[in-house]
């Protein structure tokens, strides 16, 4: 595999396991990780995390290994861990920077390499490129010496226990159903809250490398197992992490999935009227414009930024943020770490619950829902194989349409890929909650399409209207 076939995207890179990532292909990165960690630091300090998938283990050996022949310190988990561990790790201890291999929700044929930079979060754009530039640049060094082995369990559940009130949510009785999906959550969840004698039950607890025959993404089609768990059992809530257990997807306790866009409301509803936290709120384009309606304030700005995470986590970094959430189910919390993380995430969804008059979170949404009303929204991923996909959003952008749907354009938002190319365009539309978003994959024949209104109807209207701009 040739070097310019290591591309990372918005949160590393994810490849086809032995033909693309590889013992080899892995040194290469590590090497330009060196190279660069020494332009930065005279003694740098790198901690490196790996999840369940194969070959995880055996990458993140390979990695220390070529970090220690740099003359780096290097500390190793010691077993799988999540990646908001991983971050938390590099965090606490001030390291320079953090590598977790991971593919997160991707297949079980995949694999990749996440960089945290030592603020806890994902590089930054051009940090990224930086590294890129070194690929192949100078010879893999190795050694078996210098690599520490590191607990980065024990350090994350303590700071989760600070961050949360365990014994709030074990006095008020509401119990839990968590689905690790068979992914690097593994039973921490059930472990912390077993420790305050909450009532709480795991499923696929256990990391597989073929994520028990699922794809380990939480989202409402790949969580059958918990609603059954959930139907058949009492519960108050059901939770869900993904393969590296920083993004969560939420159940009702009768099964009934909620939305990533609903549990973002309540989220920023419980942070800011109920905790008090001070600050804006960070989301990306494709999330409800119902943050605006009822969050926006002179002391509360809402930012909207380009899709992916690292995106919110940059705006955290310079921004005072309260909360950065992403539609996919990834959210970021002020004073933790601007990263995902879907552990401490699920753990603020029972303390919301459990502070609440109620204890199952269906009454708590039916009464949310009366103050935030109904969201109506929803997604098409397109097939586009013509070979001008990466073209069309740049074109379009110079052609803007007045109007969508019959409803007049009343903003125009362009976010560029990190290759500087426009490869998303979001269209606000007369009217409150209204807008389209098209987004170009630079690695898949995809168009995405996105779209917030006033009804069903209307959604499937404006997804039409932003087809048609491709037909």
């Amino acid at each position: 595999m040739k070097n310019e076939s290591i591309i990372f995207g918005t949160d590393g890179w994810r490849a086809l396991l032995e033909s693309e990532i590889n013992g080899h292909t892995v040194a290469v990165v590590a090497q330009a990780l060196a190279d660069h960690a020494r332009t930065r630091s005279l003694s740098p300090a790198i901690a490196v995390g790996y999840d369940g998938r194969r070959d995880s283990r055996l990458f993140a050996e390979r990695f220390a290994s070529v970090l220690a022949g740099n003359g780096i310190t290097v500390h190793l988990a010691d077993t799988i861990v999540p990646t908001p561990a991983l971050s938390w790790f590099v965090h606490a201890h001030t390291l320079d920077i953090g590598v977790m291999i991971t593919a997160s929700h991707n297949p079980p044929e995949y694999n990749g390499i996440k960089f945290k930079a030592s603020y806890g979060g994902p590089f930054t754009t051009e940090e990224t490129h930086l590294v890129e530039a070194l690929l192949g640049r100078n010879p893999v060094r190795t050694s078996a010496e210098g690599v520490r082995t590191a607990d980065m369990i024990g350090p994350y559940k303590q700071q989760l226990r600070s961050f949360v009130s365990l014994p709030r949510i074990a006095r008020s009785g509401i119990t839990a159903a968590i689905d690790s999906m068979s992914g690097a959550g593994a039973r921490l969840l059930e472990e912390l809250l077993a420790e305050e004698g909450v009532q709480a039950k795991t499923i696929f607890g256990t990391p597989d490398t073929q994520f028990s025959g699922r794809l380990p993404e939480p989202i409402e089609k790949n969580l059958h197992p918990l609603q059954e768990m959930l139907r058949n059992g009492s519960f108050s809530i059901g939770v869900a992490t993904d393969g590296d257990a920083d993004r969560l997807g939420v159940l009702l306790e009768n099964g009934d999935w909620l939305s990533s866009q609903e549990t973002i409301v309540l989220l920023a509803d419980y942070l800011k009227n109920v905790k008090k936290i001070p600050g804006d709120l960070i989301k990306t384009s494709s999330v409800t414009g119902l943050l605006e309606a009822h969050f926006a304030s002179p002391e509360c700005r809402v930012h909207d930024v380009q899709v992916g995470f690292k995106y919110i986590c940059e705006t955290m970094l310079t921004a005072d943020a309260a909360f950065g959430a992403e539609e996919s189910g990834g959210y970021g919390f002020k004073g933790h770490i601007p990263e995902r993380d879907g552990i401490l995430s699920a753990l603020l969804m029972m303390e919301m619950l459990a502070v609440s008059p109620h204890r199952t979170l269906s009454a708590y949404v039916r009464e949310r829902r009366e103050r935030f009303g109904e969201i109506f929204y929803d997604r098409i991923d397109h097939p586009y194989h013509a070979a001008d996909r990466t073209e069309r959003l740049p074109a379009l952008e110079q052609d803007r349409p007045k109007s969508i749907a019959g409803l007049a354009v009343t903003k125009v938002q362009s976010f560029r890929s990190s290759r500087g190319i426009v490869n998303g365009l979001k269209f606000t539309l007369e009217g409150n909650a209204r807008w389209l978003l098209l987004r170009s994959s630079e690695t898949e024949p995809l168009i995405r399409i996105y779209a917030e209104g006033t009804s069903h109807g209307e959604v499937r209207q404006l997804l039409q209207a932003g087809m048609s701009l491709f037909t």
